[in-house]
Parts: structure tokens; sequence; C-alpha cells
């Protein structure tokens, strides 16, 4: 590293915070590596229930809560001193200060970058088109044709066609035609029978949670009756903890569809998706739909020539 750029010191508490959902995938982490075939967190609002202290004898004594937007930790037992997510981490790994932040960085893959790379006059154009490639790799995951009924996949299908197939026109007469039905009943029996469908969270043999082949590192969150969806939206790409994939307004006109990534490698879908609803819940006093627990929920794609994508895939 070049000790004269900032840039290369490496990853900030602030970006890691970031990337760690306010520090609670560290503790999940660490905690995951004394118990690896456990539920090492179970988060309840801000607040996790307690948790097995591995510098307290594995006892039962670990409070974590979430504290103006960091991670924070007490032992009942005063078996370690009180602090936040890099404290525990700096037990953990015997480190501090920079050192610390590099190795968080590393383990848990968090990949912030530590320095900008300079383009050498001889790095070939081959190599520039497989770094090119390697970051619009795009997440894989089901589409399946209507009505809803079928639940035998069509084909699989990336991010970046959807997001082609919902802006172009589609959809766009099918979407017309639901948003003129008044009666309730009859728009959702118009939008099962005439809407493709994606599992966005997976590739499937045939939509049914038991039936996943691969988990696509997506979730989908789900708002309904959203009274200003230009507002949600802005807030929600703009949002400090969750990175947005793709966002689209729902085939009805008046919710959106936000789908976000999701980190399995410490906690399973359905707690993860728990997690995010709460945290919608405290941040922005809004409800989800709980559908999205389910792995092979379906989302109708409707016509949304304003959606967005994240620009790695463009």
């Amino acid at each position: 590293m070049n000790p004269l750029n900032p840039a290369a010191m490496g990853p900030s508490k602030d970006e890691i915070l970031r990337k760690t959902h306010y520090g609670l995938n560290i503790y999940a982490f660490i905690l995951h590596s004394y118990y690896p075939d456990e539920t090492v967190l179970s988060l309840s609002g801000r607040d996790c229930s307690p948790a097995k202290n591995p510098f307290n004898a594995d006892k039962t004594t670990l409070l974590i809560k979430i504290v103006d937007c960091c991670a924070m930790h007490t032992d009942t037992e005063n078996a370690v001193v009180s602090g936040n997510a890099f404290d525990f981490a700096s037990l953990f790994y015997r480190m501090k200060g920079q050192d610390l932040l590099n190795k968080i960085n590393e383990d848990l893959n968090l990949r912030i970058t530590q320095e900008k790379p300079i383009q050498s006059p001889m790095l070939s154009n081959k190599s520039l088109d497989n770094g090119i490639t390697a970051l619009k790799r795009s997440p894989v995951f089901s589409y399946f044709n209507k009505p809803v009924s079928n639940i035998i996949p069509a084909r699989k299908v990336t991010l970046l066609e959807v997001y082609s197939l919902i802006k172009g026109n589609d959809f766009a007469s099918s979407t017309k035609s639901l948003r003129g039905i008044t009666d309730l009943k009859e728009a959702r029996k118009y939008k099962a029978q005439h809407f493709d469908y994606v599992t966005f969270s997976g590739v499937f043999s045939q939509r049914n949670d038991v039936n996943l082949i691969r988990h696509s590192g997506l979730l989908t969150v789900d708002f309904d009756h959203v009274d200003d969806i230009q507002a949600l939206k802005t807030s929600l790409l703009d949002d400090a903890y969750f990175e947005t994939e793709l966002l689209f307004i729902s085939p009805s006109g008046d919710g959106l569809k936000w789908i976000i990534p999701v980190d399995l490698s410490q906690v399973k879908h359905r707690d993860y998706f728990k997690a995010v609803a709460n945290y919608i819940q405290q941040s922005y006093k809004l409800q989800v739909d709980q559908s999205g627990k389910d792995l092979s929920r379906a989302c109708f794609l409707p016509f949304d020539p304003e959606i967005f994508i994240h620009s790695k895939y463009l």
C-alpha cells in the first residue's frame, strides 16, 4: 500500500458497519466460529435474545443490541468489558486498529475496496474484459409462465433480463388492464391469470420451498398500499444499510418490489427476512408483506419504464 494515499489505508468502521448491518454480522461470524451448528443470534427489533458468550465459559450471558446504528454488547456477569462489535472482534482476533478492520473485511468477504486500481498501459484488453465480465455477473433465478397455478419453471433468468422485460412493453397491456379493475377480488383473479412471474430468491425444479436447487442471494421485500411511492423509492435507494439490486412498482400500481442481497453465510433466509422486516418497521414505520420469508414466493412481473437496477449490472 502507498502510505501517502489515504484510500490505501483500508476500510473504515463506518464502511464496515454499512456492510454488516450495524455490526451484527461481525458478532454472528465470531459466534458461528465457536458454535457452527447452532443459531447464534436471534434478532427481535433492535435487540437480540441472550446468546452464548465464548469468553464466559459458553454461558448464555451475552446481550447484543443496536444503539445509534452500531451493534453493542454487554455480559450479564461482566465477564467481558461492554463495548461494540469492533471491541468484540478485538477479543477474538487479538488485533486492534486498522489491522483489525482489514481482517474483518477479509474474513467476512465484505469486499470493501482498499485502494482504487491504477490502470497500467501493460494491462491487456483481454484482462479488462475479464474484469468487467466478473463485475456484471448477475444472480440467477427461475422464470414461470402464466398463470400462477403453473409451478413448473420455463427457464432460468438474470436480474438484467427481468429488468429489460419490465422496462420494455411485454407486460404493458396486462398492467394497464389490471389497474383499470376496481373490484379487488376481480383484480387478484386477473393478476393470477395474466402475469408471468419469477422466484427472485432462487432456482427451483418446481415452485415449492423444498424444491430449491440453488439460492440466488436475493431477497424480495414487498410494500403494499404505499401513500407516496416516489418518496419511499427515494428513501430505499438512499438506504445506508441495504444495497438495492432492483426496485420497481408492483402490478397494482400502489406498491413497490424491493430486491436486495441476502447474506446466508450466518443466518437462514427466514431469519434474515425477519431482521430486514424489523429494520424497516423501526426505520420507516412501515409493515412489509410477510410472504417475503418464503423462499419460493412468486413475484409477478409488471410494466414499469422507471424500474431501477444497480449500475454494476449495466
